[in-house]
């Protein structure tokens, strides 16, 4: 039996050990440990069991100089490196009971199909892997007889990356794993076969001050750089197109859609097909406080015409105006010829930009909790960035179809500019 000493950051004591969950995953800030005591905790395991590790990154040649590195790094300083190989061609490192951790990239995916008898996956920066990289490697992930164990590791992105959806929260599929908010609080949670670990900087006792210092000053220049680097959360990364953007319950939200005095009442479509969508969104405009209601939503793909006009049927009894996108001329006519009010939005150069600005001035924008696409659009949209790190303004980090369906229902609407001194004037007297 080997037998090792090392000093650890006392915050990781029991994740080294902890081996009653198959996932286990691992988010933190800049310099907290996690990666460190990833490694570590690996080793001591395969010393103890006999073991095949696979190590994956996104792209295989990045682990030369990160998890090989520091993999090889703890072998010399625990004293090992006499009796566990580190190889670097191909990359390897072999255990005296026969144990061996091989390392793949997520870029060369033909090469993960030739492995087998994988118990142990670690993925270092999972949020870089594609989702069906993930699902993938869960696949390869098996044994006869031991018991299997993924573990993930990774700074918090975005939540609309797939492991925050995946571990935490989906909106758009309604579905609540975890609240983030909990793990950052208890800083350890074990649920549904996973254990959860929260780590930042303060955690890593072999830190200089003068690196933690470093990371709080980014507060006062890069307050999305420090949530990730110094509070280790999730969040929305980027500027945000609509920070004006809430969600309440629906039966709220329509109470306030009933007691405003004058509402306009509006409908905008959006057309897809393969991988985009057919969007459509019930809205009302409180012209007066400047507020737009989203009350309703149709969110659905690979949907034909006339599939689409029997789920939406209600428009034709109702007789809504619909105003959908003026670029799909043949679908317009396909509905008004089935019986639907519609008609195409008017589209002209700039118009991308000037839709964007015109959604961006209402004061309040309120989405009912029963609009969960919406939601995942638009409640983390930012911003699209050129090369010099400048916001393009009329481009978003993803395709929003329930955005540009707003965008036409709110056709020949228009949001007073309160800049404008008149304009904000005019708003004080209609209170």
């Amino acid at each position: 039996m080997t037998v090792v000493e090392k000093e650890v950051s006392p915050h990781f004591d029991d994740f080294l050990f902890e081996w009653s969950t198959k996932f286990q995953f691992l988010v933190g800030g800049y310099g907290s440990g996690k990666s460190y005591h990833v490694a570590l905790k690996i080793i001591l395991k395969l010393l103890a069991e006999k073991r095949t590790a696979l190590v994956v990154r996104e792209v295989y040649d990045t682990h030369r100089d990160s998890t090989y590195s520091l993999l090889e790094e703890l072998v010399i300083d625990l004293g090992l490196d006499g009796r566990i190989k580190c190889m670097t061609s191909p990359m390897q490192i072999r255990f005296p009971n026969g144990s061996k951790i091989i390392f793949k990239g997520m870029d060369k995916p033909a090469k993960l199909k030739s492995i087998n008898n994988i118990s142990l996956v670690w993925l270092e920066e999972c949020s870089e892997i594609k989702y069906s990289g993930f699902k993938e490697l869960l696949g390869r992930l098996r044994h006869p007889t031991l018991k299997l164990h993924m573990i993930l590791s990774t700074n918090p992105i975005g939540e609309d990356n797939w492991s925050f959806k995946h571990f935490f929260k989906d909106e758009q599929n309604n579905r609540l794993v975890l609240d983030d908010a909990d793990l950052y609080e208890k800083r350890t949670v074990i649920t549904n076969d996973t254990y959860y670990h929260h780590s930042t900087a303060d955690d890593n006792f072999f830190l200089p001050e003068s690196y933690i210092a470093q990371l709080d000053e980014l507060k006062d220049y890069d307050p999305d750089l420090y949530r990730i680097a110094r509070k280790g959360r999730f969040g929305v990364n980027g500027v945000k197109v609509l920070p004006q953007f809430e969600v309440q319950p629906h039966n709220e939200v329509m109470e306030a859609i009933r007691r405003t005095v004058k509402i306009d009442k509006r409908v905008g479509m959006d057309f897809g097909f393969e991988d985009s969508y057919n969007a459509i969104v019930r809205m009302a405009v409180d012209d007066r406080r400047k507020i737009l209601y989203l009350s309703w939503e149709y969110y659905k793909n690979k949907m034909t015409d006339p599939q689409t006009a029997e789920d939406i049927i209600e428009f034709k009894e109702t007789r809504e105006l619909i105003i959908a996108d003026s670029a799909e001329p043949k679908a317009i006519e396909f509905f008004r010829q089935q019986g639907f009010n519609i008609r195409g939005a008017e589209k002209f150069q700039g118009s991308r930009l000037a839709n964007t600005k015109k959604v961006k001035r209402f004061k309040k924008i309120i989405c009912s909790d029963q609009c969960p696409n919406v939601i995942a659009e638009l409640k983390t949209l930012t911003y699209k960035k050129n090369k010099l790190d400048e916001i393009i303004p009329d481009e978003f980090n993803v395709d929003p179809h329930t955005f540009s369906a707003i965008w036409y229902g709110l056709d020949g609407y228009e949001v007073a500019d309160l800049k404008n001194p008149l304009e904000r004037y005019k708003q004080l007297l209609g209170r």
